[in-house]
């Protein structure tokens, strides 16, 4: 049914393409479900692109040495400087970095101290609540000039289902957990829907202003800053607009002090200038590379990798083995139209990671056809000299060319009807394989046998 429904959706938008006229919002494109490429970008990076936008953010500018760090400081000239860690994570201002020094956020006074607290930070991998044992590796550091604050108020641009389409959403409160203040407080929450083309009029940005706390010219000064984040919010295909804290500082100006921008990985082919923000210092290596590939791959810390088509099946699989008491090792999903090639790569991305002790391979043929995927397995045991135990469930389009591939291959795998059958088979495999290693007994599985 899946399959199916994939199918007909692909047809029918096809045809509903030839039939609509090409325009800035929709532009016929022929590989309609294609891997998606999910954009993170750094806070100094947000900050230069809001800046473009006329919108308020914070003077500064980014440093990669401990000398470019003191070099801006004293551009600044400021006693009240702010030094942040860039790395893609949350709760920087209470991590660790691996050197023990603590706090990816500090307060400066100095040049010379501004150097000092770089030093320490640079070349450094912080670890916080979302980042990892690992950490993030610091390559670049914000200096900032800091800035005293009246007000700290929200404001934000997302896309609402309950509206059908984007709503402006603010609250006085500010500067804190926003899903925390929508569940002790929601009438803090203030919303204001739009239509996506013609976008907010000046009165509704005036009124959530007012809303928010804004007074007279401030509150003008505050509407104008939305107006502004709304032109941002649909000239770079955003999908949410954060402002947190959106503030009103003890000079009498409106300031975005930080943000959180989400962008449409569907529109990424018209916006190739946010695909060069990318950080691969912030990227697990092994999606980078799958990314090469067109492959939709993110990693996790189990033991069971998974190859699968299509992303509501390997999210099933992945279920399966977790309720049959296995933890999975990735989200892998090929598409509906993988090559040989692709297959290949999937296996040997999956075979890279040191923690997977079994593979398990799920395809159900519709778009994908299992001979296809027979051919990249035959491919990756000859080409990786593949030592992984395989699970190896198939059905649909091309199911008994790909068996007799497999059989006259002389490859040997361990075979299940159906997903419980595989997902059961997958971690008793797993478990084996972990007893041996444990007991350092020096088992291998050659693929054929």
């Amino acid at each position: 049914l899946f399959v199916a429904t994939q199918s007909f959706l692909e047809m029918l938008t096809r045809q509903c393409l030839k039939l609509l006229p090409a325009t800035r919002f929709f532009q016929p494109r022929l590989n309609t479900f294609q891997p998606k490429r999910h954009i993170s970008i750094h806070e100094y990076q947000g900050i230069n692109l809001l800046k473009k936008y006329g919108i308020s953010v914070m003077e500064g500018d980014v440093a990669s040495t401990p000398e470019e760090a003191e070099k801006i400081a004293r551009e600044l000239n400021t006693p009240d400087i702010i030094i942040k860690a860039q790395v893609h994570s949350g709760g920087r201002g209470k991590g660790v970095f691996d050197n023990g020094f603590k706090g990816g956020v500090h307060i400066c006074s100095t040049p010379e101290e501004t150097k000092a607290f770089a030093s320490k930070m640079l070349n450094h991998r912080l670890i916080t609540h979302q980042s990892g044992s690992e950490g993030k590796l610091v390559t670049k550091i914000f200096i900032g000039k800091r800035h005293f604050v009246r007000r700290e108020a929200y404001f934000a641009i997302v896309l609402d289902r309950q509206y059908n389409g984007p709503v402006m959403v603010a609250s006085p409160r500010g500067g804190v957990d926003i899903e925390g203040v929508a569940a002790e407080s929601p009438s803090d929450i203030y919303k204001e829907p739009f239509d996506l083309f013609k976008g907010p009029t000046t009165e509704q940005a005036k009124r959530l202003a007012v809303k928010m706390g804004f007074k007279d010219k401030l509150a003008d000064k505050a509407a104008q800053q939305m107006l502004q984040l709304y032109r941002f919010f649909i000239e770079k295909d955003a999908t949410q607009v954060e402002i947190n804290p959106f503030c009103e500082t003890s000079d009498g100006n409106v300031l975005c002090l930080d943000s959180k921008i989400n962008f449409d990985p569907n529109a990424l082919f018209r916006q190739t200038d946010l695909l060069e923000l990318s950080d691969p210092n912030q990227e697990d290596p092994r999606e980078l590379e799958a990314s090469r590939y067109d492959l939709n791959y993110i990693g996790l810390d189990g033991d069971i990798g998974c190859l699968v088509n299509g992303a509501g099946l390997a999210m099933a699989t992945m279920d399966m083995i977790k309720f049959y008491g296995g933890t999975p090792a990735n989200f892998l999903d090929v598409g509906g139209g993988a090559t040989d090639r692709q297959v290949t790569e999937a296996l040997r991305i999956l075979a890279s990671d040191p923690n997977v002790r079994a593979i398990l391979i799920n395809i159900f043929g519709g778009i994908m056809k299992c001979d296809i995927i027979a051919l990249g397995i035959l491919n990756a045991v000859k080409t990786l000299n593949l030592r992984l135990p395989l699970v190896l469930r198939l059905q649909g389009t091309n199911v008994a060319e790909a068996k007799k591939l497999i059989e006259h291959s002389g490859l040997r795998v361990i075979a299940a009807d159906d997903l419980d059958d595989a997902a059961t088979k997958a971690v008793k495999v797993s478990n084996i394989v972990k007893m041996a290693r444990e007991a350092q007994l020096n088992v291998s599985f050659e693929l054929p046998l």
